[in-house]
């Protein structure tokens, strides 16, 4: 199981725009297979920033998605809403802590911060 985690800056006043096409892309990659989980966040300290976590069965089934008509027909639409193109950093999954079927993080605030290499 992999992790891939893409930092994305946003233009000003892109983000409620950006933000929505990106839900319809998360449910779009929900329907996909090996597709395991994702989130879409925002850092509390860079309002214009999202962080994308998405949890895939294997490299390859994110690549196979990544070449979808749903997915490709989001592509230029999002970039052209980003200051730069996103980061990506891939991850293997060691442990999986959250609880099936719900929330894990629910009511709790992340206190964690990612550095720029």
């Amino acid at each position: 199981m992999l992790t891939i985690v893409t930092d994305v800056h946003l233009k000003e006043g892109a983000e409620d725009q950006w933000d929505s096409i990106m839900r319809e892309r998360l449910s779009a990659a929900a329907t996909q297979p090996g597709w395991i989980g994702g989130q879409m966040l925002q850092p509390t300290d860079r309002p214009s920033d999202r962080i994308i976590v998405g949890t895939w069965h294997s490299r390859d089934d994110w690549e196979k998605w990544h070449h979808d008509a749903r997915f490709e027909e989001t592509r230029e639409e999002l970039e052209g809403l980003t200051v730069e193109p996103p980061m990506h950093s891939w991850n293997e999954v060691v442990v999986d802590a959250r609880a099936e079927g719900q929330h894990a993080a629910k009511g709790r605030r992340s206190t964690s911060r990612r550095k720029r290499e």
